[in-house]
């Protein structure tokens, strides 16, 4: 699963909001990962962050389907929604990491994460504010 707030550098200016401690919706949003986490039993790859707040995510949940959780994630959308900000979401089926997390660079490190990647990058493209589970697309 790829969490990433959209123009949310334009929306940080146009708020006021500091770059370096977190506000009102990436303070959210870091709440909503970890309650996402610990629902399904996820491991948060990269992105939480309590210091900053989250601004993009991505969270790998063994033994679980992506369907599964598109429940959880339309409703994780709207509640950043809520907010005032869209999110863009992408939550494929594959395989996760067997190997350690070495940073930010490690999204490439298998073919699940490279195509999540891609699918959000034309998604968000697009305007993003959707979620997208391994085909279908959902708009909170």
């Amino acid at each position: 699963v790829l969490i990433d707030l959209d123009r949310f550098g334009e929306v940080t200016l146009e708020r006021g909001y500091d770059e370096y401690s977190p506000n009102d919706v990436t303070g959210r949003l870091s709440q909503l990962v970890e309650g996402l986490a610990r629902r399904w039993g996820a491991v948060v790859v990269y992105g939480l962050d309590w210091e900053r707040g989250t601004e993009e995510a991505l969270v790998e949940v063994p033994y679980v389907d992506a369907w599964e959780l598109a429940g959880d994630l339309v409703e994780l959308a709207r509640e950043v929604a809520s907010e005032g900000v869209s999110v863009t979401i992408v939550a494929l089926t594959g395989y996760v990491a067997p190997r350690p997390w070495g940073g930010r660079r490690a999204y490439r490190l298998t073919p699940t994460r490279r195509t999540a990647l891609r699918v959000m990058e034309r998604l968000k493209a697009r305007g993003g504010g959707v979620v997208y589970v391994d085909g279908a697309v959902y708009r909170p």
